[in-house]
């Protein structure tokens, strides 16, 4: 049997196959208002139908002054709960699992009045320079997360990742390289994760699925956070219970990246052994038994897959195809999958 399309249990959720779908950002919300569209429903459902294991939808914001742009997908006030839950209850009909990415964008907001940062460094000249963020402002910011994580528990989420990576806050917070603060949330590795940590207790008080937490586990910069720092920081995730570790990587500072397929893979494979802790793969993995291959040897759990679904809302079945999986389709679509 192709591992990529046997089941796997992450605390109380059990997901069909091992193919994830990537949150990506759709920039499609009408009206800055942050509520799901028409096009959500056509973009996640037809990749329901083609049998994606868990979709995760896109960065979501914990608060408006946390969005990435005007256009993003918010869940930052009871108003957007109606709009979710029947997103979510349309792709449970066809055995699909459904998570959200929590974010909050920080000091890369593009288009807010007042953006927030550990400290005020601007990402490049492009962007404004951020306020640092004082300690009551971390609190609020905790206290968004968890009031996030509160409304996907009632809008019936099976899980949710929190967005650490990519040079949003949390991550501002988490590196180096843009986190120059003195206080208890800044300075040794130990301070830089403790917002992390806090939003992660908080998160878990409201809900009780499966929490994943995405990083950037590579930072392209000689003074950015080294392997042992992730290796850190994943083995304190795990004591947080984490369900999994989504490895992603870049985005902190700018950096000039030497993609390739399976590109972020290694580190991926490493974190999940030396922190023995499930990872999930993802970027620029592309075809069935390219994602068999790491999952067969034993390099992550999952693989998430992104622009290739953007290509194809199909690609489970192009790839149970090359694998030779006799995947099962929609009572609808029979006579065209077999």
């Amino acid at each position: 049997m192709a591992k990529l399309f046997s089941p796997i249990t992450f605390k109380n959720m059990t997901i069909k196959n091992r193919i994830v779908m990537s949150p990506m950002c759709m920039y499609s919300c009408d009206k800055e208002d942050g509520k799901v569209t028409p096009f959500h429903f056509t973009h996640y459902v037809s990749r329901a139908v083609g049998q994606v294991g868990l979709i995760i939808f896109e960065a979501t914001a914990v608060e408006r002054a946390g969005r990435i742009s005007a256009q993003d997908l918010g869940i930052w006030d009871d108003e957007h709960i109606e709009g979710l839950k029947k997103l979510v209850d349309e792709i449970h009909q066809y055995n699909t699992k459904v998570g959200i990415q929590l974010a909050h964008a920080g000091r890369k907001a593009e288009d807010e009045p007042i953006i927030y940062s550990p400290s005020p460094l601007a990402f490049n000249e492009n962007y404004k320079e951020p306020t640092e963020l004082e300690e009551a402002g971390i609190n609020n910011i905790i206290q968004a997360f968890k009031e996030a994580a509160e409304r996907a528990a009632k809008a019936g989420f099976d899980m949710v990742e929190i967005h650490a990576a990519h040079g949003y806050l949390i991550n501002q917070f988490l590196s180096p390289l843009t986190n120059k603060r003195d206080d208890s949330y800044g300075g040794n590795r130990e301070n830089r994760f403790r917002l992390l940590e806090n939003i992660v207790e908080q998160v878990k008080t409201v809900f009780t699925g499966p929490i994943f937490v995405r990083i950037s586990a590579e930072e392209y910069h000689k003074d950015g956070n080294t392997l042992e720092d992730f290796i850190f920081f994943a083995t304190r995730l795990k004591q947080l219970d984490i369900a999994l570790i989504d490895c992603s990587s870049g985005g902190v500072v700018p950096a000039k990246i030497n993609t390739f397929p399976g590109y972020q893979v290694k580190r991926c494979e490493i974190i999940k052994h030396e922190v023995e802790i499930p990872t999930g793969a993802v970027g620029i993995i592309t075809s069935g038994p390219q994602a068999e291959e790491i999952l067969q040897n034993d390099r992550a759990d999952i693989v998430l897959i992104g622009r290739s679904l953007l290509r194809n809302p199909y690609w489970a079945k192009e790839a149970a195809d090359q694998l030779k999986y006799p995947l099962d389709a929609p009572t609808q679509y029979r006579r065209g999958w077999r």
